[in-house]
């Protein structure tokens, strides 16, 4: 801490006595000068017969109306007094004038402005008790912090006014961060901004976080509620501290300052601000939770016919959508795996992606699947559409290796009333990909083919087909422990383009063209003939089907 002595400087009374909100108007670099007591001066008084002990600090009481009086001295006259009586610092209840501003420049000492409706006699008794009870001060002082603070989130003024409030509090750089360390809200000071990108990279990892709260499931078990963490840049530290609501971390509040400036205030505004901050995310959760509840049962009701377009438009505008946009269904849910995640889970990961790519849609968590309702392109609607659930995917492998998520989107509709129909292409296309195992999204307009094979009642015949066609090949995959059938799904994949095949094969493009010779060898076929390349592509897909199903 940077406080390594029992003396009292100007900063210290600053900080823990004078009121919230007090401003420094000049002398900044003297705030480490020592206090020795305080001293109420009014403007009528005869300064001339008092007497100052050296660093005292001076407290300026409000004009009343008796400061009319013909003795009544200026604020200049004060700082010129005080200054030949060696004070500490001046502290004014009312602006200083221009004159007293310059004089005290000219003199080297600070003055200090209190808050309008600052009780002078309050303030006195404030840095008294600092003076002679410096941690019983402190803990008045946290508790007047911690009251500021919740009055900000009582007035519904969010997350942002929070941090700025902490941030003028210390004069540090303040963050807010999520349960999974992405930023919420900062502040940062100036004198941060070319080392920003490294601060936050560093910020983003779990494991920079101290050790005790690396599990937000025991953070409460902690016996400091505030940790003190040196950075990787030289010289700087962060406070550190959890965000707990219903005794488990949601996130994360740091101040991050010089190491030889963090000081007692720090502290306290990083403790108190994390319950402030407990208590804002607490509220935004149950605003969110009733707006979820609420678009679940409209969008439940749209499913079921049960919404008029005027009605659908209204309720669009209670959750700043726009209805009458073209839409896409897109229903989500987990494939069977070893590891498959909440639904919670997933509808978090698909409204972060959402966000990050600026993209507007209604989404509903239900009980086996999650529900979006895409406001997707006029001009390219399923291109747009299948590159959102791409991004989805790509967020699952990289999150949640191990999950895969299957993805099945209707046809884009511009009527409100035919949403219903996009969501149950929707399904369809969800079923195939549960049945495929597959992560890539399906789009209901891609599925021919494979609804034409599905649809196909004469399974005996259907493997009949693709034993003749594939058996060959496969048989000699397993005897020679070969990729054949592989090299042929990736070879179809591709279109038929040779460069990309190898390419996704990780193989060299001459070791491919033996591979393709090979195939027509023991297959005895051409895979020039367009007939036969249907063939075996109609075979690899009932295959992937049957065995799949």
């Amino acid at each position: 801490m940077a406080h390594t002595s029992n003396a009292i400087t100007v900063e210290d009374v600053r900080k823990l006595a004078l009121p919230l909100g007090t401003r420094v108007v000049t002398g900044d670099g003297r705030l480490n000068q020592s206090v020795t007591w305080a001293t109420i001066i009014y403007l009528e008084d005869d300064i001339s017969t008092k007497s100052l002990q050296n660093h005292e600090i001076i407290l300026v009481a409000p004009r009343t109306s008796r400061s009319n009086h013909k003795t009544v001295k200026t604020d200049t006259d004060i700082i010129r007094w005080a200054t030949e009586n060696s004070a500490a610092a001046i502290v004014l209840s009312d602006s200083p004038s221009p004159t007293a501003i310059a004089e005290a420049n000219a003199n080297n000492i600070p003055i200090l402005e209190l808050p309008s409706g600052s009780r002078i006699r309050e303030v006195e008794k404030a840095i008294v008790s600092l003076l002679v009870d410096r941690k019983g001060q402190i803990e008045r002082r946290g508790t007047q912090i911690y009251r500021q603070l919740t009055q900000i989130s009582s007035e519904n003024e969010g997350l942002p006014e929070l941090i700025n409030s902490m941030a003028r509090l210390t004069g540090k750089t303040v963050v807010i961060q999520d349960k999974r360390l992405q930023i919420i809200y900062s502040s940062v000071q100036p004198q941060f901004i070319n080392k920003w990108e490294d601060i936050e990279q560093f910020l983003s990892k779990i494991n920079h976080l101290p050790l005790e709260i690396q599990d937000r499931h025991r953070v409460t078990e902690i016996d400091n509620p505030v940790l003190m963490q040196n950075l990787p840049i030289h010289g700087y530290t962060r406070l550190v501290a959890p965000i707990v609501t219903n005794n488990i971390g949601r996130g994360f509040l740091s101040i991050i300052g010089l190491d030889s400036e963090i000081d007692d205030v720090d502290v306290l505004v990083a403790e108190h601000g994390a319950a402030a901050c407990a208590l804002e995310m607490a509220k935004a959760k149950a605003i969110s939770d009733t707006e979820k509840r609420l678009r679940g049962s409209f969008l439940d009701r749209l499913l079921l016919g049960d919404v008029s377009q005027q009605e659908a438009i209204r309720q669009g505008e209670r959750f700043n959508h726009e209805m009458t946009q073209t839409h896409l269904a897109m229903v989500l849910t987990w494939q069977d795996t070893d590891k498959k995640p909440s639904f919670r889970r997933l509808e978090t990961l698909v409204n972060n992606v959402l966000l990050n790519n600026d993209e507007k849609a209604l989404v509903y968590q239900r009980e086996h699947e999650i529900l979006v309702f895409h406001a997707t392109s006029v001009k390219n609607p399923i291109d747009t559409s299948l590159a959102l659930a791409q991004n989805i995917t790509k967020e699952v492998q990289k999150q949640l290796p191990g999950a895969l998520v299957a993805i099945g989107l209707g046809q884009p509709v511009r009527e409100i009333g035919a949403w219903r129909t996009s969501y149950r292409d929707a399904l369809k296309a969800l079923d195939l990909a549960k049945r495929l195992q597959t992560d890539n999204p399906l789009y209901i307009g891609d599925l021919g083919v494979y609804q034409l094979i599905l649809s196909l009642s004469d399974r005996d015949k259907l493997l009949e087909f693709c034993e003749r066609t594939l058996g060959a090949l496969i048989e000699y995959d397993l005897r020679q422990h070969a990729d054949l059938i592989k090299t042929l799904e990736a070879f179809f994949a591709c279109h038929g383009n040779l460069s990309q095949t190898a390419e996704m094969l990780i193989v060299h493009r001459n070791t491919l063209l033996y591979r393709m010779n090979r195939i027509n060898e023991i297959a005895e076929i051409d895979l020039n003939r367009p007939e036969i390349r249907l063939a075996l592509h109609l075979a690899l897909t009932i295959r992937r089907l049957l065995t799949m199903n």
